[in-house]
């Protein structure tokens, strides 16, 4: 009797769920027909009338791009141009002209110059403003320039470009540019192998393989895998990676949604390389998505010991979403969690603050969890690392710096006025230093903290509102202790910001892969894994702990 009685409660409870879902459906499905109606009408009648002549396509674009702004900043809108950008990097191929180019302020800035490339090849550098590419003069230009470089392999581009306030013109010639995954390896020592794994692209663990075995063929048995600075890419490369440490077979992340298909459980596929070669990963704070999930498993795996600093927090899934006419939606699917069960989302985009901004974990809300051997582990905030090094966290003043071209345009001119440094490009002394921060005071540079924006922003408020005559002394005496705190902080950050200002000086002279070099020698990361890795009770002890 009792089954029964069960059977005849389920029966309608689920009936009335399915009626609910249901209903919600086609409540939703009405209100997205009623907006989309909206939206088309208005669309239509703005373009009839509207005063002046304006572009549909550019006003289109910008709609959806804003209304996805207001979820996450991973789920975004791909046009023509971004689609053909995006498979770039992931492919990890295409034809152009091998450097880095930035945007601002209606500038367009070769950013670095990768060695042996066209823009290599033509005589580019770091800092060169370019102002006319064939017939189409930049500032003129609001779309993407970096369109303006594409073409068939050889085919010659003509370029005009200001270096040090001279205008120089010149010519690139395209060619297949290829960007590796893993653009640096090498012994540290008789027994030590260092990985750069700098992108998770279709390449990734190819390379990550490639690079391992060569080093294992050269006598190594323990690796440094270099994850600093990584932005993520691949989900599945980071698994295939995982794989080269771990056995098949073995769960390595899992993403959770609230729509079922995409509720998925990625193990290892292949037989690894080596399960028990000692290994430590170095993570920053830029190292983020894909970076994490290699880190955080193989931490949680107890697998590796991580080193360097809190790592960025994204704990996101994106998938791209073929559209009509070649465009594309990038949108958030899912959460991915690491093998203990962690989420090391750092940021909730549900729920933001008063300025719009996604609200960060607090460090008292994270949850603890267990690593294989009963180590314990937090989600909320990124990988925290077995071994962290208060000395490579990133201040605040620092990120300002980088944030407003101080640092970079510095290195510009130090590279002019030092023009055969080369190898001695390495060091950068006290007197350097100082010789920056005239530079700051000369150039008249803002260090744009949060505080100092603020406060100008409140002198802005108090000019509209006529009232900034009243707080004027007020204002620049506030300004005046702020300016000098942060010339304060010049000297307590000294350290970090010299590290920056150098690694951009030797990107100068000797491209990436001698800043790779300096690293080998140089770095307190590399040389705190180093130290781990040769002293196997305290390696084996830490994951222990």
């Amino acid at each position: 009797m009792k089954s029964l009685f069960q059977k005849k409660v389920i029966i309608p409870v689920v009936a009335s769920a399915f009626l609910f879902v249901g209903a919600s459906f086609k409540d939703n499905f009405f209100e997205i027909a009623k907006q989309i109606e909206i939206f088309t009408t208005l669309f239509k009648e703005l373009n009839t009338n509207y005063v002046d002549e304006i572009n549909p396509g550019e006003l289109m674009d910008k709609a959806i791009k804003s209304m996805l702004a207001s979820l996450d900043p991973y789920t975004v809108y791909f046009n023509e141009q971004d689609v053909l950008r995006f498979k770039i990097n992931n492919t990890g191929e295409y034809t152009g002209i091998g450097a880095m180019i930035t945007r601002k302020e209606g500038k367009i800035i070769i950013r670095e110059v990768y060695k042996n490339f066209p823009a290599d090849k033509a005589g580019l550098k770091a800092g060169d403003e370019i102002i006319k590419i064939g017939d189409v003069l930049l500032a003129d230009f609001q779309e993407d320039a970096s369109q303006l470089f594409r073409g068939a392999k050889n085919t010659k581009i003509d370029i005009q470009y200001i270096r040090q306030g001279k205008t120089t013109s010149g010519q690139i010639i395209l060619d297949e540019v290829e960007i590796k995954s893993v653009p640096y390896f090498a012994k540290i020592d008789d027994k030590t192998g260092y990985i750069v794994l700098a992108h998770f692209n279709k390449k990734a663990s190819n390379e990550t393989k490639e690079a391992l075995l060569e080093l294992k063929k050269q006598g190594v048995e323990r690796i440094v895998l270099d994850l600093r600075g990584n932005p993520g890419g691949l989900l599945n490369e980071a698994v295939n990676i995982c794989n080269l440490f771990v056995p098949k077979n073995e769960i390595i992340v899992t993403t959770k949604s609230k729509i079922d298909k995409y509720n998925n459980t990625y193990k290892t596929s292949y037989e690894p390389v080596d399960t028990e070669i000692p290994l430590v990963i170095i993570v920053n704070g830029r190292s983020a998505s894909a970076s994490e999930i290699v880190s955080g498993a193989l931490q949680d795996l107890d697998r590796a010991v991580i080193v360097g600093s809190r790592s960025f927090g994204k704990g996101l899934v994106q998938r791209p979403i073929d559209l009509t006419y070649n465009t594309q939606l990038k949108v958030t699917i899912s959460r991915y969690y690491t093998p203990s069960g962690r989420c090391i989302q750092a940021l909730d985009y549900a729920h933001k603050d008063k300025k719009g901004l996604a609200t960060r974990t607090e460090e008292k809300n994270y949850n603890a969890f267990k690593t294989r051997k009963g180590r314990t582990v937090y989600d909320g905030g990124g990988i925290l690392p077995d071994v962290e090094m208060a000395e490579t966290k990133s201040s605040t003043l620092a990120e300002a710096l980088q944030k407003n071209e101080a640092i970079f345009n510095y290195a510009t001119a130090y590279y002019y006025k030092n023009p055969a440094l080369g190898e001695q490009s390495t060091s950068f002394s006290d007197a350097n230093y100082q010789d920056f921060k005239n530079y700051l005071k000369i150039q008249k540079i803002s260090f744009d903290t949060e505080t100092e924006v603020a406060l100008k922003n409140t002198l802005a408020a108090a000019k509209k509102e006529n009232i900034d005559l009243a707080i004027q002394n007020d204002y620049e005496q506030l300004l005046r202790t702020i300016q000098k705190t942060e010339e304060e902080l010049l000297d307590k950050n000294k350290l970090e910001i010299k590290n920056l200002l150098l690694e951009e000086i030797i990107k100068r002279y000797s491209y990436q892969e001698g800043l790779y070099h300096y690293y080998l020698k140089n770095s307190a990361e590399i040389q705190k894994s180093i130290s781990i890795l040769k002293n196997t009770s305290e390696y084996q002890k830490i994951l222990k702990q």
